[in-house]
């Protein structure tokens, strides 16, 4: 394997290091955090598709975005739990590849859904009385499908991998496929492409969004201070404080993880480890729970939706 030329067949997926004797207990609370993923996702798709009420663009936003995580969790699982469950760490090079392409195109998409996400709040806090003819169905419908064309960046990336040549074996470092790090696996020199092209997608994507999410709130409480009334200022920051949570425990994770793939740092494992399963289990978790504790017409929704259940 070490003086491959060639893509390897198959990698070595890692679970959490030196707690292999535990995998039983540890996939217990993975599985329910799974579980609690595709549930509550679920049910947030299954109120909005019921409720005519929430029919609007914030809510449309939301069920994209919950439609994400569900997607990110599915594609994670198999390979997770496979570890965790039966000790099975290979995955064929075409399954990773394919995974990995997934989970690059989900993340970037629910980026650009979070941007789209705080857009959507600048509008209705500055301009209340536009934010019908400003945020149209169909307006919305665009922005969802240039998310979801912005989240093939990677592709290139991605396609060029099996064309490297490999010399550092064919273990990866988390229980699931990323870009960066199978390509850490290429010999050196050689994926130069891989190293610029990566950095300049997550630049290109995440950074700007970040940013235009900053921008958003800049002009947000920009314009909150301008109200006169303490109990009306806080409502209308109420408003953001669910998208503020998506936001944080989005990028958070995302972000360091790329940090230390791609800048080498050498951190804790115990670190590392916290990161790799934060960035598949958190934001897809608590997403709905966040919005269904904090978003008063999804919990009327959820009420008048499943009340039959309390008669």
């Amino acid at each position: 394997m070490l003086n491959s030329s060639h893509i390897p067949t198959t990698f070595y997926l890692m679970g959490l290091s030196g707690q292999e004797d535990i995998y039983g207990w540890i996939s217990i609370p993975m599985c329910f955090m799974f579980f609690v993923s595709y549930t509550g996702n679920g049910l947030v798709l299954q109120v909005i598709y019921c409720d005519y009420k929430l029919r609007q663009p914030m809510f449309l936003f939301l069920s994209m975005l919950a439609v994400i995580d569900i997607s990110f969790s599915l594609l994670t699982s198999p390979s997770v739990l496979s570890i965790f469950l039966f000790h099975h760490h290979d995955i064929q090079s075409q399954v990773c590849l394919l995974q990995m392409f997934f989970i690059h195109l989900v993340t970037l998409t629910e980026s650009s859904l979070l941007a789209a996400m705080a857009y959507d709040r600048f509008v209705a806090i500055c301009h209340p009385l536009r934010y019908t003819a400003i945020l149209t169905n169909k307006v919305v419908a665009k922005i969802i499908l240039i998310s979801l064309i912005r989240g093939t960046l990677f592709l290139p990336a991605v396609s060029s991998l099996p064309f490297l040549p490999y010399c550092k074996g064919n273990v990866l470092s988390h229980s699931y496929c990323l870009h960066q790090d199978v390509m850490k696996l290429a010999c050196d020199g050689t994926n130069t492409f891989n190293i610029v092209y990566g950095l300049i997608a997550v630049v290109g994507s995440a950074t700007v969004d970040l940013i235009l999410i900053a921008i958003s709130y800049v002009l947000i409480i920009r314009s909150v201070l301008h109200v006169t009334s303490k109990r009306e200022q806080y409502k209308l920051f109420n408003t953001c404080v669910s998208h503020l949570c998506a936001v944080c425990i989005f990028y958070t994770p995302m972000v360091a993880l790329s940090v230390i793939h791609r800048f080498n740092i050498h951190a804790s494992p115990v670190f590392i480890d916290f990161v790799t399963n934060s960035y598949i289990f958190i934001p897809q978790m608590l997403n709905p729970i966040i919005y269904s504790i904090r978003s008063r017409q999804i919990r009327e929704s959820f009420h008048r939706t499943f009340r039959f259940l309390v008669i």
